[in-house]
């Protein structure tokens, strides 16, 4: 009933007043049907129903309206207060102004029973932001349903459990609810518990939970930061309990046996948390089970074969443990299971041949075990396969040809095993496959010419076996390739010009095969091209001119072929890349700036080449060239001769500038006349300048910012270019020794990273000044700043492209730190201010000086342990290990990508309290229409499908769990193939890793 229908009680009062205390049911039923036709049919019941149970008086019923009016109107106040409390646009459509039957009950996402009492307020996935008001209990007494989820509530728990005995399914995941989880005993009715995703602390409600003996489930997965607790076996009294997820909450012990006798469940996932022991075999007991998630723990032991007792089992996942032993044959015969695994254990023997036989199966993920003998030769002919994952186990045999017999298969990953045979000729057929992965095994044979022309595949990699054949002309349709690796078989014939048309490329590595004739032109035409491995072949072409327009090249290798012809001095373009043209026979000079960037080793084992005669080695490993003709020499001499007469000129020029400027000099930077000119130089490319011109402009001028470990300067040398230099800090102390070891370690650690790195998105170091006062890097100087200030500062408008050009460089930058070095890099500090510009705006890494070169080879953990870093960008197992790894390096990079995609920074007011753009972009991802909003809105024209695919990316990165964050190499082969025009296969992301990332 409304508050305008209030007085309406008085007028019915009046008119009914002669029936009495006692009146017979016939009278009371005479007086109702003669009430007003304007009062609600559901009340007219209400109120006559009332009169007949209690055998009260029509009057006396009617009384009885003014209270319920009041608790009508304490809803719509209340209700009115989550409007004012939860900000989101969303929350328009509760219009308040409305009146008569569009009340309050009929708002989106609330619902009411017939006496217009609030049942239900399901707010999921609206993504407001604020604070629930938490009497919801007290001011909606029929409450039964309360939804919050995908939302920012902020605060604590936002009901208050004392007046909630109604409620029965409460859901706030992904809500960032902090605080601590209260007494939950008072939900007498509660069915249904979801506080996923959220950033709970202190206990863990188990013994609250126990005593709602009605509940059917628990959802607690991802609230890592709760104190460490163990299941005590109290809870065996949720008789009617079905799903009980309890993933990432610090749970530790053992996996108690007594869980076995929850026989109701259909749902038990255990991941990622701290529980060890083995796997109790009384989990056969449960023979309603449907999911059983025991992935990341520290489980032992072999799996039981009581397992197989789970009729009903559907998905089993007990991957990343310490389990021992085979796969029984009992789980595999499980006529319903879709998916299993049990990837990086210690799991040894085979996989159960019946398996073969499932009609079910969907995944299979073994990878990373000690399995031995032949995967199941029918796997795949009677079910819908998806993933096929047996990599690195030591697997023979020949691989299983109908795999891809139901037309569904995505991923064929078999890498690392001693697989023999050849390839089946259906894999050509399967149109379907994302990755096609099966190097490093024994494999020969020709290749099925089909497998190149895959039109939604991304990954084609052959290498290391004993394949022979052809590249087929096919590969013009892998329109969405972004890495073809073929690197140590024996394919043969030419390279087709064909390969020009595969435009997603990325990657290209044949090396070490029998391939002959040109390199072909077209290859030019791969504008994402970022490594050409072609070297241990036999090309005979000359040095296609094409290839200096692939600026994102870094490597290019075509050392060991029979290459003829001239270097193009176009090639030199693009350095500092990684440029191999050694042991082939090219002629003709050596082009001057391979000399000048140090990289002459690059092009030994060529008798015919030579150094120009205009160059000096100290010790040249090759001839000089002849000198031109007389008149082509007069030339040159004129030429020289000016160039003598301006450089006195210049030199005069400089002397008087030193003469002004040295006061200067000693006034500001505190160097002595003795001491001005007194430095070691380390030089890693060729210098085109002298140690005075960098000192004397060390003035403050030319200062142009602070960072975290000196001053730098934008320096003007004298030929024209422009160089950066950083002046380290001197930590002032008392003891002078510690101030030199402090400049010194700094000094070294930035020095050993940079110095022997040669990548077009890393930052160039020129050489480093060592001297008794001051230590300075010298760099090549960026004209457009760093990225903070171009995306935050307006100092110049970055539009898509440019952007997505910068994502890619800087992944580039990063992969090749993470995997392309002897000893992986970590940087530990990546963000927006240390991603510096080009003139044309191609992104260089920078400021390394906290990096540091990884020590552990081959170790898979490899970390560090120097605390760095920014808050914002740094990872969360960072703050709490103190261990930075390479998966750091990816989380501080997604947050980098979030900035370009929406624009902001990490840390914003709009985000709300406590909360940066992580959670911000996440909670925005639920739909593609929400997701939209968080776009950059300053972008005319934005592609908003393919911005929308690299935040989804991001927010692979920013996993809080780092082993669900993807690998750089992997980032960059992502980022290539978020374009609006390719597959979307960010939707089988989870397949990739095998489990969705919980961000």
């Amino acid at each position: 009933m409304q508050a305008a229908q209030l007085p309406l009680y008085h007028s019915l009062l009046s008119t009914h007043h002669s029936t009495t205390l006692h009146d017979s049911p016939f009278h009371i039923l005479n007086a109702c049907s003669s009430l007003p036709p304007y009062l609600k049919p559901h009340l007219k019941h209400l109120i006559c129903t009332m009169a007949m149970a209690s055998s009260l008086s029509l009057a006396l019923a009617l009384s009885l309206l003014p209270l319920l009016a009041l608790s009508l109107r304490s809803q719509s106040d209340f209700l009115s207060l989550v409007k004012q409390s939860l900000q989101g646009p969303a929350m328009a459509r509760w219009d308040f102004n409305r009146s008569g039957e569009d009340s309050y009950c009929s708002f989106p996402g609330v619902a009411c029973d017939n006496d217009d009492f609030v049942v239900a307020i399901d707010l999921t996935s609206w993504f407001l932001s604020g604070n629930f008001p938490p009497r919801a209990c007290s001011a909606l007494p029929r409450l039964r349903v309360l939804g919050l989820g995908f939302n920012d509530v902020r605060s604590g728990f936002p009901v208050d459990p004392l007046r909630c005995s109604a409620l029965e399914d409460l859901n706030c995941t992904h809500a960032r609810i902090t605080g601590t989880v209260p007494d939950l005993s008072p939900f007498r009715s509660l069915r249904s518990i979801d506080l996923s995703n959220n950033l709970f602390r202190g206990d863990f409600p188990i013994s609250s939970l126990a005593n709602l003996t009605d509940i059917e489930v628990i959802n607690f997965n991802e609230n890592p930061y709760f104190n460490v607790w163990r299941l005590p076996e109290i809870i065996t009294r949720l008789t009617k309990l079905r799903v009980l997820i309890l993933s990432t909450t610090c749970m530790r012990g053992e996996i108690p046996a007594w869980i076995g006798n929850m026989t109701s469940l259909t749902d038990l996932e255990l991941s990622g948390n701290l529980l060890g022991g083995q796997i109790p075999p009384t989990l056969g007991k449960l023979a309603h089970l449907q999911l059983l998630e025991l992935y990341y723990n520290k489980l032992t032991g072999e799996i039981p074969e009581e397992l197989g007792n789970l009729t009903r089992l559907i998905d089993i996942d007990l991957s990343e443990n310490h389990l021992v032993g085979s796969i029984p044959e009992s789980l595999c015969r499980i006529s319903s299971l879709q998916v299993l695994q049990v990837y990086t254990n210690n799991l040894t023997g085979g996989i159960p041949r019946v398996l073969g036989n499932s009609t079910a199966l969907t995944i299979l993920s073994v990878y990373g075990n000690k399995l031995t003998g032949e995967v199941p030769p029918n796997i795949g002919k009677f079910s819908n396969l998806i993933v096929l994952e047996v990599s690195e186990n030591q697997f023979s045999g020949e691989l299983p040809r109908d795999a891809c017999a139901a037309g569904k298969l995505l991923y064929f990953l078999v890498v690392k095993n001693n697989f023999s045979g050849g390839l089946p000729a259906t894999y050509a057929e399967c149109k379907t496959l994302l990755r096609f992965r099966v190097n490093n095994n024994q494999l020969s044979g020709l290749v099925p010419q089909g497998l190149f022309g895959l039109p939604h595949a991304s990954i084609i990699d052959l290498g290391f076996n004993n394949f022979e054949g052809i590249i087929s002309k096919s590969i013009a349709n892998a329109k969405n390739l972004t890495a073809l690796f073929l690197p140590s078989n024996r394919i043969s014939g030419i390279l087709p010009p064909e390969i020009g048309l595969a435009t997603s490329l990325v990657k290209i590595d044949l090396s070490n095969n029998l391939l002959s004739g040109p390199i072909p032109a077209e290859i030019g035409n791969l504008s994402g091209l970022n490594q050409l491995s072609l070297q241990g072949n036999k090309l005979d072409s000359s040095i296609p001119d094409s290839l200096s327009s692939l600026k994102s090249l870094n490597v290019l290798n075509l050392s060991n072929n029979l290459l003829t012809g001239e270097i193009p001095d176009s090639l030199c373009e693009l350095l500092p890349n990684s440029l191999d043209f050694s042991n082939n026979q090219l002629s003709g000079p050596i082009p001057f700036p391979l000399i000048k960037q140090g990289l002459i080793d690059g092009v030994s084992g060529n008798p015919q080449l030579c150094v120009p005669f205009y160059v000096n080695l100290s010790n040249p490993s090759f001839p000089l060239c002849p000198k031109p003709n007389l008149r082509r020499r007069l030339n040159n001499m004129w030429i020289i001769g000016l160039c003598a007469i301006l450089s006195i000129i210049g030199i005069l020029l400089l002397i008087k500038r030193w003469f002004n400027k040295k006061n200067a000099i000693v006034e500001q930077d505190g160097f002595s006349s003795s001491s001005s000119f007194s430095y070691d130089v380390t030089s890693f490319h060729k210098l085109s300048f002298e140690q005075h011109e960098i000192v004397e402009a060390l003035i403050e001028k030319n200062i142009i910012g602070h960072g975290g470990s000196g001053t730098v300067y934008k320096i003007e040398l004298s030929n024209g270019e422009l160089v950066a230099v950083k002046k380290l800090w001197s930590r002032r102390t008392k003891d002078k020794s510690q101030d030199e070891l402090f400049l010194d370690r700094e000094l070294r650690t930035e020095v050993e990273t940079l110095g022997s790195i040669r990548h077009k998105n890393i930052v160039k170091l020129y050489c480093c000044f060592s001297g008794i006062d001051s230590k300075l890097l010298v760099y090549e100087y960026m004209p457009n700043g760093n990225l903070w200030d171009a995306l935050h500062h307006g100092k110049s408008f970055l539009d898509w492209p440019t952007r997505h050009k910068i994502a890619i460089g800087i992944a580039q930058g990063l992969a090749y730190l993470h995997h392309d070095l002897l000893f992986p890099i970590v940087h530990r500090d990546i963000k927006t201010s240390n991603i510096l510009l080009d003139a044309d705006f191609e992104p260089k890494v920078a400021d390394f000086g906290i990096a540091k070169v990884l020590q552990a080879r081959g170790v898979r953990d490899t970390s560090t342990t120097v605390i760095a870093g920014t808050y914002g960008y740094l990872a969360p197992e960072y703050a709490y290990s103190m261990k930075a790894t390479t998966k750091c390096d990816v989380y501080s990079f997604g947050v980098v990508l979030m900035e370009l995609v929406t624009g902001k920074k990490p840390i914003e007011l709009e985000f709300g309290e406590n909360r940066d753009i992580i959670q911000w972009v996440s909670s925005k991802m639920s739909t593609k229409q929400v997701a939209m909003e968080v776009l950059d809105k300053r972008i005319w024209n934005p592609p908003k499908e393919e911005m929308i695919q690299l935040l989804k990316i991001a927010v692979r990165c920013t996993c809080s769990n780092p082993v669900l964050r993807p690998t750089m190499n992997e980032v960059v082969l992502l980022l290539i193939e978020a374009h609006p025009c390719k597959p979307d296969v960010n939707g089988s992301f989870k397949l990739v890793e095998l489990k969705q990332c919980k961000a």
